[in-house]
């Protein structure tokens, strides 16, 4: 089984989307278990270029990834990588595209019905509510347009919780069949770090060793729910002085300016709440390790990669009911999961921080369900099942 897989930005980029691990865990995995994977994507990380050969093979864990130069930014478009979908479509027996709005769902999808292949989309949240919200009129008119054809013409659309699924039909969207996997985590990156370098994120951020870590992990953006945690952590530390909130994630669009405000609003110190930027490596690895709770009080999240990360690292997690794999959580026991609300927010992570032997608990509880039910090799057999029974039909 030859598969393609088409994504605008791919490892060893970090800053474009959230949806480019996990797709490398999952081909990973199907390479581990026999299938010829091949990746055609850019040389684009948000808005810095790769730097990496083009038009040229690398093998990655076993899979092949092929980067073409970017020609026009606005819809991600490459006229080599254009050229290369027109040569070599045919020789593949499924192609699967993960992006929506940009060029490459267009020209995969449109070279696979040319040359008779199946093909499937995995929009990663893209057409959930809220990000169809923001800047609704461009996008409805795009999905009108250009995508609505593309989707309806799939032979699947891949949904990684049943919530991202709900929402795209209410939103009127067709299709033919449906696939819901979750993403995988590969374990190994966390089971790599040393003991010695998980005990080193405090002092380098300057951070005192008896202090209770509240971590958000992510990008600073409206869509995450900061409008939420800034004031209720000012009400956490009231009662628990200990406390420090940890921001790490790239700011986007500016939103750290919003942020600031919001700080400013509550009378904050600056010393209670800590920017760190992009985490990555070991650095990442330390801070879930050092934390004492993570949040993540998202408007809208299609799955949450971060919180399966943070589970694995035995953290008990507080988090939205917004956030797709939300109902994992309540089923496990692996956290809290609130409406959105300061109260609730405030009340979940007081109740984690002031119960060590609870936050225990959920933390081993959330460890179980991603070693059970995450990992790439589980998630990649229900791929290879859903890509023959698809390819078959044909």
């Amino acid at each position: 089984m030859r598969i393609l897989h088409i994504i605008p930005s791919y490892l060893p980029a970090k800053l474009a989307s959230g949806a480019i691990k996990p797709t490398h865990y999952l081909n990973k995995a199907l390479v581990e278990k026999g299938i010829e994977v091949v990746v055609y994507t850019m040389n684009i990380d948000g808005n810095k270029k790769l730097d990496v050969p083009l038009g040229k093979e690398v093998n990655l864990d076993g899979v092949k990834v092929f980067y073409f130069p970017m020609t026009f930014r606005p819809w991600q478009y490459s006229y080599k990588l254009h050229q290369a979908l027109a040569k070599s479509v045919k020789d593949f027996d499924l192609i699967h595209i993960t992006s929506v709005f940009l060029s490459v769902s267009t020209l995969g999808a449109y070279y696979a019905k040319k040359f008779n292949k199946p093909y499937i989309i995995s929009p990663h949240g893209s057409l959930m509510n809220e990000p169809l919200r923001n800047r609704n009129t461009k996008k409805q008119i795009y999905i009108s347009l250009i995508e609505r054809k593309n989707l309806t013409d799939a032979s699947a659309i891949h949904f990684t919780v049943e919530t991202e699924k709900e929402e795209y039909i209410k939103a009127g969207l067709s299709l033919k069949e449906t696939i819901i996997i979750p993403n995988g985590l590969d374990i190994e990156e966390f089971n790599t770090i040393t003991r010695d370098s998980a005990t080193h994120f405090k002092e380098k951020f300057g951070i005192a060793p008896d202090k209770k870590i509240i971590l958000f992990l992510g990008r600073l953006h409206r869509i995450k729910g900061l409008d939420t945690l800034i004031p209720a952590f000012a009400e956490i530390i009231k009662k628990e002085p200990k406390a420090v909130l940890v921001l790490a994630g790239p700011d986007d669009e500016n939103y750290k300016r919003e942020v600031l405000k919001f700080i400013d609003e509550v009378n904050l110190r600056t010393s209670d709440i800590v920017f760190t930027g992009m985490l990555v490596g070991e650095d990442k690895t330390a801070v879930y390790k050092e934390s004492d709770v993570f949040v993540l009080p998202s408007y809208s999240e299609n799955f949450g990669m971060v919180v399966v990360e943070a589970m694995y690292s035995c953290l008990p997690v507080v988090i939205t009911k917004y956030v797709g794999i939300a109902p994992e959580i309540i089923k496990n026991n692996a956290g809290i999961v609130i409406k959105k609300s300061e109260k609730e927010l405030t009340e979940a992570i007081l109740k984690i921080l002031n119960n060590p032997a609870l936050a225990q608990k959920m933390g081993e509880s959330g460890k179980r369900l991603v070693e059970t039910e995450f990992s790439p090799g589980k998630i990649a057999d229900k791929w290879i099942e859903k890509y023959k029974n698809i390819i078959k039909n044909v």
